[in-house]
């Protein structure tokens, strides 16, 4: 079973990131490694927490970065700007919005984990992006295996 892994870094270091994981390694560095999931379960993420923070109807389709590298691909702006979201959103009700989210993507078709799972998964994705810095020109990038 495939894995996807999520992290921050610039791009020159993605690309670098992405060579080592595309030949089977481990690189070191903070990062989130997802179990049977796929780059296509994180654009339904984004789009999940695009509607939960009311940024519905953005472009939340992961893009490929770099010729170099078919299983690298950047998270658009939008999509880490929901996720970061995530973290401070408020609402009126009594609801979490983090926990919602995580909640509907675990109910998501073929999912490989439950609620409980996702929550930590939605976390840490959501202070990954949170993490990012304009200044230090890195951005959140998703390899998928």
């Amino acid at each position: 079973m495939g894995f996807t892994e999520i992290f921050v870094a610039t791009h020159d270091a993605a690309l670098k990131r992405a060579g080592v994981l595309d030949a089977g390694g481990s690189p070191s560095g903070p990062a989130l490694r997802i179990p049977g999931v796929s780059d296509f379960e994180i654009e339904q993420l984004g789009d999940l927490a695009g509607a939960a923070v009311h940024a519905g109807g953005e472009g939340y389709e992961l893009a490929m970065v770099d010729v170099s590298s078919d299983s690298l691909l950047g998270v658009p702006p939008a999509m880490v700007r929901a996720l970061a979201d995530l973290l401070t959103y408020e609402t009126e009700g009594e609801g979490n919005v983090l926990d919602d989210v995580a909640e509907k993507w675990a109910a998501q078709d073929d999912m490989p984990f439950g609620a409980a799972d996702a929550r930590t998964y939605v976390q840490q994705l959501a202070e990954l992006a949170g993490g990012i810095d304009d200044a230090d020109r890195t951005g959140l990038y998703v390899w998928s295996s």
